[in-house]
């Protein structure tokens, strides 16, 4: 199996777009719902783990007088989301940068990306931090937003129970047989995730504890706008 940064989740950048809906139950509700979440009139918007793009080109559409500065730190899925964007017409308003929001955490000095963003989103990246880093991570996104922005993120989180392990993971089964797949076979496609700067593997946190978090970072609001199950869409406003 070919190694791979965590977020990229599959050995082939080709495979994740569909992949990565077998995997997870109702994926594009979940980016459907942080694109709602967002204000239309936002100006200046701010990704972290852009992927593929396919979050990016829900929020441009949604957005249209909005300029997205997007960070990953895979070259490949840059690229992949560079064509897709380019692709639909909105390369003018689309810059991806490399670089690792972990590094950009600590040392936001050494990357040219401002701040007074309108909102923040992310889907599926920050769950690869551990929680002193997600924490540190939300104060300086709080810290990079105006003074009534917003910031989302879709991830999956910690079940608080053993009983509640069995029961997300037959929900995702069930989710890919009705895909017309299983599991394995998804699995199969996976590549071996491998320790990119300050992400690594699942470093997944309870839903109670990342709305500590966002509280402890500064957010006057936190809500739950979706769950299904193991995935969940978070954030709030300062």
């Amino acid at each position: 199996m070919q190694n791979v940064f965590p977020g990229e989740v599959f050995a082939n950048t080709a495979d994740f777009d569909i992949g990565i809906r077998q995997l997870l139950p109702r994926y594009d509700e979940f980016l459907e719902v942080i694109t709602r979440c967002v204000p239309s009139t936002s100006r200046r918007i701010l990704e972290l783990g852009c992927g593929t793009g396919e979050l990016t080109l829900k929020i441009l559409k949604r957005c249209p007088n909005a300029q997205v500065i997007a960070v990953d730190y895979s070259p490949r899925m840059l690229q992949f989301a560079q064509d897709k964007i380019t692709a639909a017409g909105y390369q003018q308003q689309w810059t991806g940068i490399q670089a690792d929001f972990g590094d950009w955490t600590n040392n936001p000095e050494k990357f040219n990306i401002g701040s007074e963003f309108d909102g923040c989103v992310s889907s599926l990246a920050i769950h690869h931090l551990h929680d002193e880093m997600k924490l540190k991570l939300f104060e300086q996104i709080a810290a990079s937003l105006t003074q009534d922005g917003c910031f989302w993120n879709a991830d999956p989180t910690l079940p608080e129970s053993p009983a509640l392990v069995e029961v997300y993971k037959a929900a995702r089964e069930e989710w890919a047989i009705q895909e017309g797949i299983s599991l394995t076979e998804i699995g199969a496609k996976r590549g071996i995730i491998s320790t990119e700067g300050y992400s690594s593997q699942d470093q997944l946190a309870t839903l109670d504890d990342h709305l500590q978090m966002l509280t402890k970072a500064g957010f006057k609001t936190v809500a739950v706008p979706w769950k299904y199950y193991g995935l969940a869409v978070f954030g709030g406003w300062l």
